[in-house]
């Protein structure tokens, strides 16, 4: 072998050896942000491809809740973590969208992720405990405007999807409530089964158990179609509340700065994860619906909401200090 040979050959391996994340992607296990406490949707559809990422990934996904502050302390934990492809977050429509409105200052920008594609959209459901004399939303109407100071409603954190969804439905139908913030729907879903506060809009998944077992029960949903999975559940539109269709959200996002060889292959394996029968099937009984759009579609898709969610937060004055 020639000088110029050996010289090229051993350039070669040293870039090699210098990147190997580029080379290699995944070689170790990856860590999976969940910004809120588990029983949520963000925690349920996390976890429902975790195993199936780690299958087509070779290595293992590994979930971690880091729950509170409307989702803030995990999305500010992915800004800060190294952009290496391991470390992901199952970002939402309040760390993600809704939170850079509400919130008058942040401890980051949506310049700092890169949107890798959406796992799973659903819609809210309006839902009360089954001791709750409202069977229908012109009860618990009636009942607002009877008693406004004792009505209250709870959430899975302020700026949440949740949380937004009631303060429009209070807008909408002109009624007064007082709002009480939990770290996560699997913490209020278990307050109002407790029958701590009069009412929660939830994400469909976290209360469809309770739906199903009649411990729970839906007054309406905020889709603009009624749902298969609750077909005797008006939509809010044809429970007389106009104007008050809402979507949640859920999707992988990493630190900006992520190798693209590593985005593009987590975007291609969460793809094919989602949209296979078995997990399309399991979101389409929990009343979502799977995603699985590029990265650039994503990306999109969430400066969309954002502009979206601000306009709302401002109509409705809504902003606050963190």
């Amino acid at each position: 072998m020639s000088c110029a040979h050996r010289w090229l050959a051993a350039g070669a391996m040293a870039i090699a050896i210098a990147n190997p994340a580029q080379a290699a992607w995944p070689e170790r296990p990856i860590t999976l942000i969940i910004p809120a406490a588990p029983g949520g949707t963000t925690d349920i559809s996390a976890r429902l491809i975790a195993d199936k990422l780690s299958a087509r990934l070779g290595q293992q996904v590994v979930v971690e809740n880091r729950a509170g502050a409307a989702g803030i302390i995990g999305a500010q934990a992915l800004a800060r973590a190294k952009p290496d492809g391991y470390t992901l977050l199952m970002g939402n429509i309040g760390p993600n969208a809704i939170n850079y409105a509400l919130y008058k200052t942040l401890p980051y920008k949506p310049s700092d992720f890169a949107p890798v594609t959406l796992v799973i959209s659903v819609p809210n459901v309006l839902v009360v405990n089954e001791a709750s004399p409202a069977r229908s939303v012109n009860d618990l109407l009636a009942q607002a405007r009877r008693d406004p100071a004792k009505v209250s409603f709870g959430s899975s954190g302020a700026g949440q999807s949740p949380h937004l969804s009631a303060e429009l439905f209070k807008q909408r139908a002109d009624i007064a409530g007082t709002h009480v913030a939990y770290k996560g729907a699997g913490p209020a879903v278990a307050a109002l089964l407790g029958q701590q506060f009069t009412f929660m809009i939830d994400n469909l998944p976290s209360s469809m158990p309770y739906i199903q077992s009649g411990k729970l029960r839906a007054l309406a949903v905020t889709s603009d179609k009624r749902l298969a999975e609750l077909p005797d559940v008006p939509t809010m539109a044809e429970a007389g509340v106009k104007d008050m269709v809402v979507t949640a959200w859920f999707g992988l996002v990493a630190p900006a700065g992520t190798p693209p060889e590593a985005i593009d292959k987590l975007y291609a394996a969460t793809r094919d994860v989602v949209r296979s029968p078995e997990i399309s099937e399991r979101f389409r009984a929990m009343g979502g619906q799977a995603g699985g759009n590029t990265p650039a579609e994503f990306a999109a898709f969430i400066d969309q909401e954002r502009a979206r969610w601000k306009a709302i937060v401002d109509a409705a004055g809504l902003v606050q200090e963190q």
